[in-house]
């Protein structure tokens, strides 16, 4: 496959305006771009001159701090729509329209636009205008209630599920759906990414195997929910864990084999659930017996599917990572993940580092057509910072 030289990634040419929120929608905004959109975020000018506040969050895009109060910085968001093929925002259902930035107004002006739309709730349904986070999302969906131990409380798993994967990558993926259609037929649409549906969408297997019998719906009772023995992380003696997941047979021997635990007949029948908690309870002493590193000393080569885990420093330095650039190191010495996923044939480059805010406005305006003296007439009446 033939790599092109120049390329700017799979999006190149897309065109995209961010409506400057927080989480999923700048994750959306971060994926795009990544992937070579050109994507310019709508700041707000009482932030301008400020660094963003999760700056990988907003890397790659140039920023313009317009007032989307203002009639004036309405007009002016207007028409960069106009110019875009898809445009992103993240308010609450009905704020958009009342700003006059609403997709019946764009859609009206650009009918090839995909006008993507993020919230928790979705823009319908009984708990569409209620505040909420990424833990009330995942508590509806039905995600939280399964994650944590038998005999303890959920755990929440950082703002991954809601507001990253069901939220940020969802959306992500309906523009890019949406845009294909578009393309296609010359009319856009409205994409409605609700991270509760999302979350729902990531639970698909989970469904799947309760319909036929093979889940419980209760915690830490299951095969991937910490209950195997074979499925779960384990203390080490230096404080550290490890990372057990030898679900098939001959990763589960490869397992006994290390440990020597291969003629023992406590597990020699691996998905006997009378037997996981002897199991496990002896598992848990075998790897107390040793630092962290000294077992992935152990199972190294072994193909028993035992990984370290590592923390967020950590993670960027494993010799895996760094061979693959999984994490890079940014020009302020900060770490940041890598452009993901990634295309033989049109790579991307390396991200630019996120724009303070507002830092673009004059140069997007201008393409835009607005002159010095409209630029100083908009700062001065505080619709532009």
């Amino acid at each position: 496959m033939q790599q092109r030289p120049d390329s700017r990634g799979p999006l190149e040419g897309l065109r995209v305006v961010e409506l400057g929120g927080i989480g999923p929608v700048p994750l959306c905004g971060m994926v795009l771009s990544d992937l070579g959109a050109e994507v310019v975020r709508v700041d707000r000018p009482s932030e301008a001159g400020a660094d963003p506040l999760v700056p990988t969050l907003h890397r790659g895009r140039r920023s313009v701090a317009i007032d989307l109060k203002t009639p004036q910085g309405a007009d002016l968001t207007l028409r960069l729509a106009d110019r875009a093929d898809a445009l992103i925002e993240g308010f609450r259902p009905g704020v958009a329209e009342r700003l006059g930035l609403g997709p019946e107004t764009c859609l009206v002006r650009n009918e090839r636009l995909v006008y993507g739309r993020m919230t928790g709730w979705g823009q319908n349904g009984p708990l569409a205008q209620e505040a909420g986070h990424d833990i009330d999302y995942v508590a509806v969906a039905g995600a939280l209630g399964a994650i944590g131990p038998a005999n303890g409380d959920p755990v929440v798993p950082l703002n991954l599920v809601a507001d990253m994967g069901g939220g940020g990558m969802l959306l992500a993926l309906g523009v890019c759906a949406g845009v294909l259609h578009a393309r296609a037929t010359g009319e856009g649409q409205v994409v409605d990414a609700a991270m509760t549906d999302g979350t729902a969408l990531q639970l698909a297997g989970t469904y799947g195997l309760l319909a036929r019998g093979l889940w419980e719906d209760r915690r830490g009772a299951n095969l991937l929910d910490g209950a195997a023995p074979f499925y779960r992380a384990y203390r080490c003696a230096d404080g550290g864990h490890v990372a057990v997941g030898c679900l098939e047979p001959q990763f589960y021997a490869a397992f006994l084999d290390v440990l020597g635990l291969d003629a023992d007949p406590l597990f020699a029948d691996q998905h006997d659930r009378s037997s996981w908690p002897a199991m496990g309870e002896r598992l848990e002493e075998v790897f107390e017996a040793r630092p962290r590193d000294a077992w992935v000393a152990v199972f190294a080569g072994r193909d028993a599917c035992v990984a370290p885990v590592l923390g967020l420093a950590e993670a960027a330095l494993h010799p895996h990572n760094a061979a693959r650039g999984t994490y890079v190191v940014d020009e302020a010495g900060a770490i940041q993940p890598g452009v993901a996923p990634r295309f033989l044939a049109t790579p991307s480059p390396a991200p630019t580092p996120a724009s303070t805010v507002g830092a673009d406005t004059d140069h997007v305006l201008r393409e835009l057509g607005i002159d010095d003296a409209g630029l100083a007439e908009l700062r001065e009446r505080g619709v532009v910072g």
